[in-house]
């Protein structure tokens, strides 16, 4: 009896550090947050969650998008009122994106958006996607 249960403890020993190898990782956070509001206090409040988010999971350790369509893309032009908190979001790591079907809807160029914005073709077929692809959403 006590000779099977060595065996057993023994080849648990040699299991268990294989088995935990092979377990996948935690997938990385990703969220995606959706503005298409042309309201500042709309846009203070998603870059407030998007910075509120690197500061409990460490900026280096989550992806955050910020996908603006409709209304809300108008604080992405240059002279935006939440201009420098865009930009300050983008430095510390938070892509924020533009809806190229909004835009020319509004009849807007690259050159009338703040400067290292990103672009979509589409803002929610983006939202969708990134859900479709495990992404959390918020629309703050």
């Amino acid at each position: 009896m006590l000779r099977s249960l060595l065996t057993l403890l023994l080849a648990a020993a040699f299991v268990a550090p294989s088995f935990a190898q092979q377990q996948p990782s935690p997938a990385r956070p990703k969220i995606v947050i959706q503005v298409s509001d042309a309201d500042a206090g709309k846009w203070n409040l998603a870059l407030n969650n998007a910075r509120n988010i690197q500061t409990d999971l460490g900026a280096a350790n989550v992806d955050i998008e910020i996908v603006a369509y409709g209304p809300g893309i108008g604080m992405l032009k240059a002279d935006s009122v939440v201009g420098n908190r865009v930009g300050e979001a983008m430095g510390s790591g938070v892509a924020v994106l533009a809806c190229e079907n909004t835009m020319r809807n509004q009849k807007l160029a690259k050159d009338d958006m703040l400067g290292k914005i990103g672009y979509v073709p589409s803002g929610v077929v983006e939202l969708m996607q990134r859900q479709q692809h495990g992404w959390a959403y918020l629309r703050p």
